[in-house]
């Protein structure tokens, strides 16, 4: 007699746990694919879900995406700007910004370079990330009341910060991370210099 044995059924997850899992499951996948491979049959595969359970979540593949999306600007943020030392707040945020590059490069450059001008939603994320960290860069200087002309500088020095980090991070040996923190503050107090 050949016996039926049931596929194991889903282990039950509160919402928000489940909900948590999933996009923790997209991040994962950006280490290895674009988020636009990032397909939700293998999401819910890995979950051990149906995809029509997945959609009880996020209504369709576009705001699973977006999910993500957020869930990266979000480490970003707290890995760059939470619980910042009271002395030497600028050089400790931009060497966390530095190794959140070394370690997740290939999800900053798919998820918060390389679409987000493609969509307005993904672009909306970005821009707000990019605001709060100029927001905490001018509050490591102590200058929360920046001029509109400082704003701007310390937009474009943090630009420049970006896309010199993009490139250590892929040839770190080409400059040891302290010595790119210390040529990044000097082209900072360059830069502040010429602003006030």
């Amino acid at each position: 007699m050949v016996r039926c044995v049931a596929a194991p059924s889903p282990r039950r997850l509160p919402p928000d746990e489940r909900r948590r899992q999933l996009v923790g499951i997209g991040l994962r996948m950006l280490t290895e694919r674009p988020i636009t491979e990032i397909t939700i049959d293998d999401v819910a595969r890995e979950a051990g879900i149906s995809r029509s359970l997945l959609f009880n979540y996020f209504p369709s593949k576009r705001e699973y995406h977006l999910a993500i999306i957020r869930a990266a600007a979000r480490r970003v943020r707290r890995q760059t700007l939470e619980d910042l030392p009271s002395e030497n707040r600028a050089a400790v945020m931009l060497d966390r910004f530095l190794a959140f590059l070394e370690r997740r490069r290939d999800l900053y450059l798919s998820v918060l370079r390389d679409v987000g001008g493609a969509d307005p939603d993904v672009a909306a994320i970005t821009a707000q990330l990019r605001g709060e960290i100029v927001d905490g860069a001018l509050a490591a200087l102590g200058r929360d009341d920046a001029s509109p002309a400082l704003r701007l500088a310390i937009s474009g020095w943090l630009a420049m910060v970006e896309d010199m980090g993009l490139a250590w991070a892929a040839a770190p040996s080409s400059m040891e991370r302290d010595a790119l923190v210390a040529l990044l503050l000097g082209v900072l107090d360059d830069v502040l210099g010429r602003v006030e």
